[in-house]
């Protein structure tokens, strides 16, 4: 036979046994498929991170060495940024554990145990880095680290994780995260037995909707957030910024946000309308507590671009409806009277408190800047856009008008010194 001749006798043999989904799996088989950036180093190593921006296929990679390791070692730890990630993105998504690889090989999941089981035995444990303490104890022969970067307390967990890295001759980390120059990366990168590789979204360009990467461009293309979500650099901070990225990082991000005394919709209009016209800064901020006490979160970035005055009128109106606010903030110095004209034209109940700057956005940022310093800022969730602004006001890197940053620095300085500037000391 033909197919027999060209193969050999073994790889006959192999092809007659396999089913027919292992056949359509061979089309997908990932040692003719993987890009070189995707492939385990060839040098020796003990911890492998995979740097990329989104898109690029960094699940896949884990995934695919994940199985490789199963078939030779026996107990293996998946970490995700919290459990639902870990079953929705590193099982069960489309380049997912349980969906990679012939049929016949892949692993079952018991929920009820957060288990995976290989056919010959070997076991994963999903576990969530929010909770690093679920990670003492257990030990390990392998581990894949996801998103690192985004790990509620990634020096915790990734010690412990390191500590249960003790079966066999070479226990292996894999880590694929896009980056973030958080403290605990630098300095695992910086490891002797590490070793580093980065891949672009682009890179994945034919597994991509081409839709996709046109909006990922037009959005970010050219921009520092661009070159860490596309093309997976990290970003260190700038001479001379405000704000640095162990400041954002200290801003815990988090959910439980308590009863506030004062929300406020800072909002920092455009000079013009139109598709290549500044964005409209709208942000959503509230205080809790009084005087040096107090508190600021800010709580939504709702900045909007190339939309007519009515459309960012209308969006910072139905946001103090939504958050019951108690004002709404608006810069004047771009349009003056005309701002309030078309906000009280939608609805005229609604209080309009304006604001003129007769400073520089950086020095109108400095005191604001000084109350994250201080922890005395919140950020409810993670605002990349916001961020990316704020780690570059006023620097070389400012890329455009730092609306959305803008906003927040009126909402903060509105909020955190009762709307105006702190009183002085004349004499003694």
């Amino acid at each position: 036979m033909q197919t027999q001749r060209r193969l050999g006798p073994a790889w006959a043999n192999f092809i007659q046994n396999l089913s027919s989904n292992d056949y359509a799996a061979i089309g997908d088989y990932w040692d003719f498929t993987a890009r070189p950036d995707q492939k385990p180093p060839s040098i020796d190593w003990l911890v492998w991170i995979l740097l990329g921006g989104r898109g690029c296929g960094k699940t896949r990679t884990g995934a695919e060495w994940i199985s490789r390791r199963a078939e030779t070692v026996g107990r293996i730890a998946l970490i995700a940024p919290n459990l639902n990630d870990a079953r929705e993105v590193m099982l069960e998504g489309e380049s997912g554990l349980l969906n990679i690889g012939f049929p016949r090989k892949r692993p079952r999941y018991i929920a009820s145990r957060r288990r995976l089981e290989w056919p010959n035995g070997a076991l994963g444990y999903l576990f969530s880095a929010e909770d690093p303490d679920s990670l003492r104890g257990p030990q390990f022969n392998a581990a894949w680290a996801d998103e690192f970067c985004a790990w509620a307390y990634p020096e915790a967990a990734l010690a412990n994780l390191r500590l249960g890295l003790r079966l066999g001759d070479k226990p292996q980390l894999v880590m694929t995260t896009t980056p973030r120059p958080i403290p605990a990366l630098i300095k695992l990168m910086q490891a002797k037995s590490t070793i580093v590789y980065r891949a672009k979204t682009q890179d994945n360009y034919t597994n991509l909707s081409p839709a996709f990467l046109s909006m990922m461009e037009d959005t970010y293309g050219g921009t520092r957030l661009g070159r860490q979500e596309l093309s997976g650099e990290i970003l260190l901070d700038q001479a001379h910024a405000l704000w640095s990225y162990a400041m954002i990082e200290a801003c815990q991000y988090r959910e439980d946000i308590p009863a506030l005394d004062r929300i406020v919709i800072s909002l920092d209009p455009p000079v013009t309308s139109g598709e290549k016209s500044d964005h409209c800064g709208i942000i959503v901020a509230g205080r809790q507590g009084q005087g040096r006490t107090a508190k600021a979160f800010v709580l939504q970035d709702a900045s909007i671009q190339g939309v007519s005055p009515e459309r960012w009128a209308r969006t910072a109106i139905d946001l103090f409806k939504a958050w019951e606010a108690d004002e709404l903030l608006v810069e004047v110095n771009q349009g003056g009277d005309l701002v309030k004209t078309v906000i009280g034209s939608i609805d005229p109940n609604i209080p309009v408190k304006t604001v003129f700057a007769t400073k520089s956005k950086k020095a109108r940022a400095e005191p604001v800047a000084a109350f994250y310093e201080q922890g005395r800022v919140v950020h409810a969730a993670r605002l990349e856009a916001l961020e990316s602004e704020l780690l570059t006001l006023g620097t070389s890197a400012q890329k455009g008008s730092p609306d959305r940053a803008d906003a927040l620095v009126w909402a903060v300085t509105h909020l955190l010194t009762q709307g105006g500037l702190p009183p002085k000391i004349r004499s003694i």
